[in-house]
């Protein structure tokens, strides 16, 4: 009797362009469980990928059911993690199959360790937010990402590549003041079912993830893009429409040399710390590695902060969380619920050093996720340094 797996390790042995010696080796991080997001995962398995990071921070809702794949009505009324609820399915398609998955947001829950290992990204997303963060750990990495969009009939993808296509830098004025408006698929989703109208079908989804995983299944084989045996979409748009069924392929490549989104991280060394090191220790550590005592740890993609003012009374609040944590605190306190963010003052850290005053805090208390990349710096030079990867042993050997 045949075996799925068995079954599925030729899967590309039939396209001349696609080895299967690249897809069994490929590890390939998915960010977002949505419709695309189901589309893409189950058109990775299907093609032989077996090693595949997923990142989500949303529940299986009903409205789910019509446009992915991979749910059930069960999944729906247990609300269930669709990052685990992907996980248990992809793996009855192919029980070979090492699945990590990361329930957060990719913004601040990926460490760029895990992503180092990751040959390319694929962004299931559906704001610019997600794929402007999606975009900076990518570019730090040095591994390209192929960006996914739907919107009832029409869908769009990219490719992005260090050194040749920055998202950041395809951003313009107005394209950078929407970062701060982020809006979850869900509220999207239920405000249209309130007006009676699908955002979006399960059709697009599968024209444009297919299209994603091609492009993914062309950059693991950089060869035969040199070669010109296939083409890549990088520094191009793919833009398809069902309403009126045209496609078309339109200039979209930016890269300016001054971009700070795109600086590598490299080189980067190892270490044993991990999320649960206090910082004290962190910065002993550190000091001892790389022989220095004068050393700040830069929180570059948030802050720490340590509690709030009142600007209306003066009272102060101690909260000693992650930023990115201070508005959903602020609507749980029963004195701070409804005030508006601008009548508050926050104490916030962005380097963290010998004198902060909280050396017994973790790592993990300052947000930094799980075999994460650190960067330090004694003010004339930077280091990157990367956190424990034991838990992660599976994607670091190949």
């Amino acid at each position: 009797m045949t075996t799925t797996s068995e079954v599925l390790l030729p899967a590309g042995e039939g396209l001349s362009w696609l080895r299967q010696t690249s897809v069994d080796q490929a590890r390939v991080l998915v960010a977002g469980c949505g419709a695309l997001g189901n589309e893409v995962l189950k058109n990775l398995v299907l093609s032989g990928i077996r090693h595949i990071v997923v990142i989500d921070f949303d529940r299986v809702e009903p409205s789910n059911l019509t446009r992915s794949i991979l749910f059930r009505q069960q999944d729906a009324a247990l609300r269930r993690l669709k990052v685990e609820t992907v996980a248990e399915r992809l793996r009855q398609i192919n029980p070979a199959l090492q699945l990590l998955p990361l329930y957060g947001d990719v913004a601040h829950d990926v460490g760029l360790g895990l992503l180092r290992r990751m040959d390319v990204a694929i962004g299931c997303v559906d704001n610019r937010l997600a794929r402007y963060a999606l975009n900076r750990l990518c570019m730090r990495a040095g591994i390209p990402w192929v960006d996914g969009g739907i919107s009832r009939l029409e869908g769009t993808a990219r490719v992005f590549r260090p050194g040749e296509n920055c998202y950041a830098c395809n951003l313009g004025p107005e394209g950078l003041n929407d970062l701060a408006r982020r809006m979850p698929c869900a509220g999207t989703i239920r405000r249209n079912e309130t007006a009676h109208r699908a955002p979006t079908t399960s059709l697009i989804a599968s024209i444009i993830g297919a299209v994603q995983v091609q492009e993914a299944l062309k950059l693991l084989q950089p060869d035969t893009l040199a070669s010109g045996e296939t083409v890549s979409l990088c520094g191009k748009m793919f833009h398809y429409d069902g309403q009126y069924l045209t496609t078309r392929l339109v200039e979209f490549r930016a890269y300016d040399d001054e971009c700070p989104v795109h600086e590598p991280w490299w080189p980067v060394q190892p270490s044993s710390i991990t999320p649960a090191t206090s910082i004290g220790e962190a910065l002993r550590l550190l000091g001892q590695q790389l022989g220095t005592t004068d050393l700040s740890l830069l929180l570059d993609d948030d802050c720490f902060v340590d509690g709030v003012e009142r600007m209306t009374d003066g009272r102060y609040i101690p909260l000693q969380l992650p930023g990115r944590e201070v508005a959903a605190f602020i609507d749980r306190h029963p004195d701070l619920r409804g005030t508006p963010l601008q009548a508050l003052r926050q104490h916030e850290y962005h380097r963290i050093d010998r004198q902060f005053p909280y050396p017994a805090l973790t790592l993990a208390r300052l947000g930094i996720p799980p075999g994460d990349v650190l960067h330090i710096t004694d003010n004339r030079r930077e280091w990157f340094v990367e956190m424990d990867m034991t838990d992660y042993t599976a994607f670091c050997t190949r």
